[in-house]
């Protein structure tokens, strides 16, 4: 009876194997969110691969065997198939990177904190040595791990096949630098708001602590927050201005106002006179403005609305962990 007594006391002693720990626990539980997201950047990344490499070479051999290269392309009734299934790659490339940032909110909210705190696991994890705070702690930081090395990859491989073809979106007369989903997966806006997401995510999961109210809050917040944003881009950097006598300068960048110029230079809305040389005459009108952004302009928009937004981002968190502190008290 001895040696029994020892081999199960051995037993019991025995370290269990395989990971343990937070972070492993955190992983397995979300297993299938974390499969879905490796899948989605594998996709994401193989369609804007191939937009890069076969796509393009595939359209531009099209469009010169169509001799649209001859002529001017605004003469040229382009409409070929294989373009159109670059264009496609490109913006199922782009939509997946400005997808990220509602797909972290929503999950963030639902099932990383929502759900557990309905179901009462948080509160279970709480009493096995695990503090409030660094269970909300590997809760963000983990995720941001994993979303920022994704959206960072999918952006580095649309900025590729942005740059290498910029010739033929020139050509083919689409998508400007501009466009809110070109602009935001072509630099490090993609990757501030998937962390901004996942931030408004964990934040609306506290507030509620119920899966689905949760969800609906993280998403409607974030579309108000990036809505909001996006229509102070214009104005987050100093603009330059194009004037003309006769018409209105043209089209090179993102377009933030025009109008009219009086003899005074003030700015005035444009009376539509177009050639009546008399009503010109008669609204004191001598030219045309127009304020925009050149492609130059780019990186410096970009920084600092990635600035705002991870500042939100971290306003968010310092929320997210005070409200949890309030909640639990001395136990945080």
């Amino acid at each position: 009876m001895t040696a029994v007594t020892v081999e199960r006391s051995a037993a019991v002693a025995a370290p269990s194997r395989g990971p343990r720990g937070l972070l492993w626990a955190m992983l397995r539980l979300h297993r299938w969110a974390l499969w879905f997201w490796v899948l989605l950047v594998a996709v994401g990344a193989g369609v804007l691969l191939w937009a890069y490499g076969p796509g393009a070479d595939a359209a531009w051999a099209e469009y010169r065997a169509m001799g649209c290269d001859r002529e001017s392309p605004n003469l040229c009734d382009y409409t070929g198939s294989l373009y159109g299934r670059y264009g496609v790659a490109v913006a199922v490339g782009s939509g997946l990177v400005n997808l990220a940032p509602l797909l972290a909110a929503a999950w963030a909210g639902a099932s990383l904190i929502g759900r557990e705190l309905e179901s009462g696991t948080a509160a279970l994890a709480w009493t096995q040595s695990v503090s409030p705070a660094r269970w909300l702690a590997a809760k963000l930081a983990v995720p941001a791990a994993l979303l920022g090395c994704g959206v960072a990859l999918l952006t580095l491989l649309h900025r590729l096949t942005w740059t290498a073809n910029r010739d033929l979106w020139r050509a083919m007369g689409t998508w400007e630098w501009h466009e809110s989903n070109i602009y935001v997966a072509n630099g490090t806006l993609a990757t501030a708001y998937a962390l901004l997401g996942l931030a408004v995510g964990v934040l609306a999961g506290l507030l509620q602590r119920r899966a689905l109210p949760a969800l609906g809050t993280a998403v409607v917040g974030l579309l108000a927050l990036m809505y909001g944003l996006a229509a102070w881009r214009p104005y987050l950097w100093p603009v330059e201005t194009l004037t003309d006598k006769d018409v209105y300068p043209p089209y090179i960048g993102m377009v933030v106002g025009e109008g009219a110029l009086t003899s005074t230079g003030a700015r005035v809305a444009d009376p539509i006179c177009v050639d009546d040389t008399k009503c010109l005459a008669e609204h004191d009108i001598v030219g045309f403005y127009r304020d925009y952004h050149p492609s130059s302009h780019f990186w410096p928009l970009q920084l600092v609305e990635s600035g705002i937004v991870l500042a939100v981002a971290a306003l968010a968190v310092l929320i997210a962990f005070r409200l949890l502190s309030r909640r639990t008290g001395a136990a945080v």
